[in-house]
């Protein structure tokens, strides 16, 4: 048989491997999908339930599953075969390459981009046109890029799984809304305090699991997390329940308020009245905030408490076993953590103007926790770009109308961000399993530093 021949019977034989699993792929996601897409419930006008089916709309994703994953074996796997092959087979370079310019001052160029990200969408669309894209985009991405970065001290650097991380975000929010309502205090007086309540919620969550590591530690957190929510339903005379906190007071700029007044913002510099002034104003402050958190968390890192954080994440009994103690350890990761939570939970009450216990689910804490895996643990600039993408991502859907088209007039975008955002998930897993960033370099380190891979950091040699 010549080569030629063999060539053609490998092509035939990875084209029926390919519709064979895309056959597969295919019937799970019909399992799948038959009741979550395929049937929709409703109600008429009768205020009676009924049903129909989309057998349309079930096709299409069914078709999506069947030709993605032929694509995948009879495309894409080979050419990544290929890809990996020939660049095993290239000599090594004793030199190791330069990085470009732009990945050796990506910060920098971030932090600029970020400052000139308000004037710029003013300058493009307007006053009132940019408040969707610096309220929705900007401020909503920075609040969990805080999140993110705060719990990424108790699970990235600390190595204890929270799933409750949202008690402290809730916390936080209240203490601002009710102690400005009934007490009359400043933003500015209660954006510590509210870190600091949150801080001793940290703390009062830490000391009953100083003895749990892993799934019990998480089931513990994620007990926390309920019974704080469940509290903020049922404690009516403080809380409201579940009408919330509404007309909390707004954030002031030096005592200057955003609002038509003489002495507002406004008036005060000859402007036009508009909310979009106090959204910039917010934008900034939460940028203020999240350079805070990353410069207390850099900084705690190179301190003694960052590396028995680190080395209690690797090893526990080891670090015992050094004369590390473990229960002041634990609980100032908890403290730590938990306090930019209230921070960013206080912020989240000046912006929205209201809270509620719906805003306080276990789904906000498996959406920051999720943040954390996808970026990288340990690394806040990957952590970073995973909220821009994840959260930036699915604030997008909203304006993606041209998915009627393709779906039909019925399907609504936004509904689907939690499945969209699964997906993502896998994907991302997939290609990149230590997250977007997978390398970190290490606080202490001999004569030169070195970018560690994540999976050495995983294994404890980082």
């Amino acid at each position: 048989m010549s080569s030629t021949d063999t060539a053609v019977t490998k092509t035939d034989g990875l084209m029926v491997r390919a519709f064979k699993e895309a056959l597969f792929a295919g019937v799970i996601a019909l399992g799948m999908f038959i009741l979550y897409i395929g049937v929709k419930t409703d109600q008429n006008i009768n205020n009676e339930l009924i049903w129909y089916t989309r057998p349309g709309l079930l096709a299409i994703f069914v078709a999506i599953a069947f030709f993605g994953r032929f694509a995948i074996v009879a495309f894409f796997a080979p050419w990544a075969k290929a890809r990996k092959m020939r660049a095993s087979l290239k000599p090594a370079s004793l030199d190791a390459p330069k990085p470009s310019y732009f990945k050796t001052h990506f910060l920098k160029i971030a932090l600029v981009a970020l400052i000139l990200y308000p004037p710029v969408i003013l300058f493009l669309v307007g006053t009132q046109g940019s408040l969707k894209y610096v309220d929705n985009f900007g401020i909503q991405i920075l609040i969990y890029v805080m999140l993110a970065w705060g719990l990424n001290i108790v699970v990235g650097l600390a190595g204890l799984l929270d799933l409750g991380y949202v008690a402290f975000y809730a916390v936080g929010a209240y203490s601002y809304a009710l102690l400005s309502q009934h007490f009359g205090l400043s933003f500015w007086l209660l954006l510590p305090l509210s870190g600091i309540f949150a801080a001793l919620w940290g703390i009062v969550l830490g000391f009953p699991v100083l003895r749990l590591r892993g799934d019990y530690l998480a089931i513990v957190t994620l007990a926390f997390g309920e019974i704080i929510r469940l509290v903020l339903i049922n404690w009516t005379d403080v809380t409201q329940g579940t009408f919330g906190v509404s007309s909390i007071p707004k954030a002031t700029l030096f005592g200057m308020p955003f609002d038509a007044s003489a002495h507002g913002f406004a008036k005060t510099f000859g402007l036009s009245m508009s909310s979009a002034y106090y959204k910039i104003f917010l934008f900034y402050l939460a940028l203020a905030l999240c350079m805070l958190t990353a410069y207390v968390t850099i900084r705690l890192r190179r301190m003694p408490i960052g590396r028995a954080w680190e080395a209690l994440r690797e090893d526990e009994i080891a670090c015992r076993s050094l004369g590390i103690n473990t229960v002041t350890t634990k609980l100032t990761a908890f403290a730590t953590g938990a306090m930019f939570g209230g921070f960013a939970g206080s912020f989240f009450a000046a912006r929205q103007g209201f809270v509620s216990p719906e805003s306080f689910v276990f789904l906000e804490s498996a959406v920051i926790l999720a943040i954390v895996v996808l970026g990288g643990m340990g690394s806040l600039t990957g952590i970073a770009v995973a909220a821009v993408v994840m959260i930036g991502g699915t604030e997008l859907l909203r304006d993606m109308d041209f998915l009627k088209h393709v779906f039909g007039p019925d399907f609504t975008p936004e509904l689907y961000r939690m499945l969209l955002f699964g997906i993502a998930m896998v994907v991302v897993m997939l290609f990149k399993p230590r997250g977007f960033v997978g390398t970190r370099e290490p606080t202490a380190f001999l004569k030169e530093r070195k970018a560690v891979s994540g999976s050495f950091t995983k294994e404890g040699h980082g």
